[in-house]
Parts: C-alpha cells; sequence; structure tokens
C-alpha cells in the first residue's frame, strides 16, 4: 500500500504553506480570501484535474493512446448544509488523432485506475466528459 505525507504551517492570518519533498505550495487560508493561492475547494478540484492528467499519463502507453496535449477543466458546486461539494463536473479535452473507440477506452481507463477520482466518486456526484480537441 502506498502512503502519502504532507505537512502544513500556518504562514499569518493571510495564508499558509504546504510541503511535500521539496515542493511548497501557497494556501489561502484567509477568512476573507486571497486571489493568489488556491483555497481548500480549488485544491480539491485541482487534485482531480492532476489525477485525471496523471492517469492518462500513465495509461495511454498501455493502451497504445498517442496524444498531443491534455486540457482538464473542473467545476464543483458546494452547499452550504452540511458545508460540502455536493457535485463536481469534469471536462477533458485530448489534442489526438486517435479515433472515437481509443477516446472512450482513455476515459474509461481514467474513470477506473484515478486514486482521487475514485475516492470522490465515492462521495460526490463526480461526472465529465472526455472529448477531442477541434482543430
Amino acid at each position: 500500500m502506498l502512503a502519502y505525507e504532507i505537512s502544513a504551517e500556518r504562514v499569518d492570518a493571510h495564508g499558509s504553506l504546504a510541503r511535500c519533498g521539496e515542493a511548497e505550495i501557497t494556501l489561502d487560508t484567509d477568512a476573507n480570501g486571497r486571489g493568489d493561492a488556491f483555497n481548500p475547494a480549488e485544491l480539491m478540484l485541482a487534485a482531480v484535474a492532476a489525477c485525471i492528467i496523471k492517469n492518462i499519463e500513465r495509461v495511454s502507453p498501455r493502451i497504445g493512446f498517442d496524444f498531443r496535449g491534455v486540457t482538464v477543466r473542473v467545476h464543483g458546486e458546494r452547499q452550504d448544509r452540511p458545508p460540502r461539494m455536493a457535485r463536481v463536473t469534469y471536462a477533458i479535452t485530448v489534442d489526438t488523432d486517435e479515433d472515437d473507440h481509443s477516446l472512450e477506452l482513455l476515459h474509461e481507463n481514467v474513470r477506473k485506475f484515478g486514486t482521487i477520482y475514485n475516492t470522490l466518486a465515492d462521495g460526490t456526484g463526480l461526472t465529465g466528459t472526455l472529448e477531442r480537441a477541434r482543430g
């Protein structure tokens, strides 16, 4: 079983810093928000996008899928009571010449093998699409 660990520390009333290995990311932990850092909800959505892209990188060689680029847009809808993400949707756009069957196979693998994807799919209405980039 793989294990992951990060540390986060409050810098001041406007933000915090998370660290993992040699990487750092500034966190928006200001009660009033700030525009130069991800807030917790945005970090979760970014984790979904990163999971999808990493999974595409991992799965593509195994299924013989050739692509030039990937864009992922993730949208979350928060409810107030209780506070939680009620719905998360995504749109994956792949720059590729692969056929429609190969695109569906790629999407199936993204849904099947994504760690963050599967964690959220069990607790939210996580749905999305995968389509070819329009030239």
